[in-house]
């Protein structure tokens, strides 16, 4: 069984995935927030920093486009590849709409024969392994039929699915039996993604689709950044190692952001997923929203650490 941390913007950078890594070692592939393709030298200084194999220790790494212009996704690629990845990602699952405006992430899924030129242009020249992460349609999950049809034309690394649609965006349910016809008709290896938050979760999952080796998580990790290690039975998660996570990337933030401001929003984003491991979190996670000094936000981290048990086993509603 293979495991993979899917990227989320503002949040699973290489502070976090480090900070991850170092402690909760049953991650196979890390996934990097998408970076804008284009044919420029000049990257931002964050994106850069984010994918530099000196800034990812021991991690492997995967790099993600996100672009509907081939010559953009090649000339990005070879940028890329000289800094040794030999694998980048093709974001096709991003349902946000100022990247659905755009024509790019999920938004791009509408225009099949752009699509399949596109592929068929970025395989060609084929600068490094190819993966996509895709969800099932823009607009009907029956779209994916003409989808499948376009991947199984190239070669790629493999195809990793979101069975929802765009305008889904992370409600309703994934649509499994939609997943299940891809497994049968792609001719790529298949990766799942989607609302894998708890052990029972996967063992659901699992139960459904025992051959599938090869599971990407989002939301669920981080909510509970050990949730790999209890599925696989390695360890269950434990409050000490939660806060022993939670000061390293508080720690390394402070280093590198500069300002409280910087430095509480960031955690804050953190926040947004993790409060739910403990329940009843109502007014610490009220309090932490509002905390504007530094003093404020590690008073009530600490009253919180102290004073609340956690629970693997909430499953959170689908408000993210």
């Amino acid at each position: 069984m293979k495991f993979y941390f899917a990227p989320m913007e503002g949040l699973t950078g290489y502070i976090y995935r480090n900070a991850h890594h170092s402690l909760f070692n049953h991650v196979d592939k890390y996934f990097a927030p998408f970076i804008f393709a284009n044919q420029s030298d000049r990257y931002k200084n964050r994106e850069l920093k984010d994918i530099l194999p000196e800034n990812n220790g021991n991690i492997v790494l995967i790099p993600q486009l996100l672009t509907n212009n081939a010559k953009d996704f090649i000339h990005t690629s070879k940028k890329i590849k000289e800094l040794s990845y030999d694998e980048i990602n093709l974001n096709l699952g991003c349902p946000y709409r100022t990247v659905v405006s755009k024509n790019r992430g999920a938004g791009f899924l509408a225009m099949r024969e752009e699509l399949n030129a596109f592929l068929e242009e970025v395989f060609e020249e084929a600068v490094t392994k190819i993966s996509i992460k895709t969800r099932i349609g823009k607009d009907e999950p029956e779209e994916f039929y003409e989808l499948i049809e376009i991947y199984n034309k190239y070669p790629m690394e493999e195809l990793i699915i979101h069975p929802r649609i765009q305008k889904d965006f992370y409600k309703n349910k994934p649509n499994h039996a939609m997943f299940k016809e891809a497994l049968s008709l792609s001719k790529n290896p298949v990766c799942y993604n989607g609302d894998l938050f708890s052990v029972k979760d996967f063992e659901r999952f699992h139960g459904d689709f025992p051959d599938v080796d090869t599971m990407m998580l989002g939301r669920g990790l981080l909510i509970n950044p050990g949730l790999i290690g209890a599925i696989l039975g390695d360890n269950k998660t434990d409050k000490v190692i939660v806060k022993e996570f939670h000061d390293k990337i508080y720690a390394d933030y402070k280093k590198v952001l500069s300002g409280d401001t910087h430095l509480l929003h960031k955690m804050k984003e953190v926040w947004s997923y993790m409060i739910l491991l403990f329940p009843d979190h109502a007014k610490q996670a009220k309090r932490i929203k509002k905390a504007e000094r530094i003093a404020d936000y590690e008073e009530v981290v600490s009253t919180l650490f102290r004073e609340k048990d956690i629970s693997t086993e909430i499953i959170p509603k689908y408000w993210f």
